[in-house]
């Protein structure tokens, strides 16, 4: 895909860039080969190929969300450095 040198300056300015006209002619030829190689990947043939999420077929397998009641609290707490009514006390993290 073609970019003119407008078409890279306006997206300079977009982004905030500074670019010397050293970098600009840089800069042309690496945009045009990132855009060049997305309309490759665009262009793929992907008819008939099953959807995939990764590379191998392993998944999260999540557990059903329950709540458990230790009965000895207190053996849960001993090495806090600090607890409140059953709780851990921590410093205030959100001011």
């Amino acid at each position: 895909m073609q970019v003119t040198r407008d078409e890279l300056l306006h997206i300079a300015k977009l982004a905030d860039l500074e670019l010397d006209e050293k970098e600009v002619d840089n800069y042309l030829a690496n945009l045009e080969d990132i855009l060049n190689f997305a309309n490759i990947v665009n262009n793929a043939p992907v008819e008939g190929l099953d959807i995939t999420i990764g590379a191998n077929e392993a998944k999260n397998v999540f557990r059903k969300d329950e709540v458990k009641v230790f009965k000895d609290t207190e053996s849960l707490l001993q090495n806090a450095p600090d607890k409140d009514q059953n709780m851990f006390r921590i410093p205030k993290v959100i001011e």
